[in-house]
């Protein structure tokens, strides 16, 4: 693992843990630690729950109830495309790997389990289901070192793995850029899970500044651009953001799905404790 993921990783969990994030509790009686009240016993109760000192000054048998402890199930699928080799401050790589590693940290303080995906053309399984740190740091080196240049998203194809490879009811956060929206569909999806969204950007991309004659190389097709970015072209190219933007935000409302916008020059975790509050 190399010095600026460890310097990441480091930081990331010092700002988590300093956060004040609760458990899951539940209000549901069941099995758990956290004791709820004491009830006369009733056929079926367990005995082990009964309190045997409350039970020998009532002359009736009394039994503890707790709290059930409620376990989440945690998705983290990070979209890694051309699009986050990008970054005034930070690359939005960077940011999506401090994400989805203080996901992965949350959910282990919580007692939940997660796993991880990497989507662009494909789905691929980044973490198995685990508890543990150790999948937390792997995950993270995964995501910072993905080679993105030449990958494209195509929203079709990982809307339809994910229904498919998620079984069970879980908390599924999708974590991109989510540009060239028009063929994403969670509709299906957002019936099955809890669906949360976080849209990483760099300001730049959103109000780029007048650059004259320049020479680009899209990391997404590895193509050349030469040309000249005036008024019009940045005009042109900021109602197209917008125009998508609103595409996006209207279709998250629809689908009921949480989300938050978090850009490279922000403290990602403080944005992501914001929405999860």
């Amino acid at each position: 693992m190399n010095q600026a993921l460890k310097k990441i990783l480091i930081k990331t969990k010092k700002n988590l843990f300093s956060e004040i994030i609760g458990n899951n509790s539940s209000l549901k009686k069941g099995e758990g630690y956290d004791f709820c009240e004491l009830k006369e016993y009733e056929y079926g109760d367990d005995v082990k729950n009964i309190d045997w000192l409350i039970s020998a000054k009532m002359q009736k048998p009394y039994v503890k109830q707790y709290h059930t402890q409620k376990e989440l199930n945690i998705k983290i699928v990070s979209f890694l495309t051309g699009s986050t080799y990008f970054g005034t401050k930070k690359f939005k790589q960077e940011i999506i790997t401090e994400l989805a590693s203080s996901l992965g940290y949350i959910s282990i303080k919580q007692g939940d389990p997660f796993a991880s995906f990497i989507a662009n053309e494909t789905l691929e399984i980044c973490t198995k289901k685990s508890k543990k740190i150790f999948n937390v740091n792997f995950m993270a080196e995964q995501i910072y070192n993905y080679n993105v240049l030449g990958k494209n998203i195509n929203y079709k194809t990982i809307t339809k793995e994910l229904f498919k490879s998620i079984h069970h009811k879980s908390i599924i956060f999708l974590i991109g850029d989510f540009f060239d929206i028009d063929t994403l569909d969670l509709k299906l999806l957002c019936q099955k899970h809890e669906v949360i969204a976080l849209i990483v950007r760099d300001n730049f991309e959103e109000n780029p500044a007048e650059l004259g004659n320049v020479n680009f190389v899209d990391p997404m097709t590895n193509k050349n651009f030469d040309g000249v970015i005036s008024k019009g072209t940045i005009k042109n190219y900021i109602q197209k953001i917008k125009e998508n933007d609103r595409k996006l935000f209207n279709h998250f409302q629809d689908c009921g799905i949480k989300f938050t916008k978090i850009y490279t020059h922000e403290d990602s975790t403080k944005k992501l404790i914001g929405v999860l509050r």
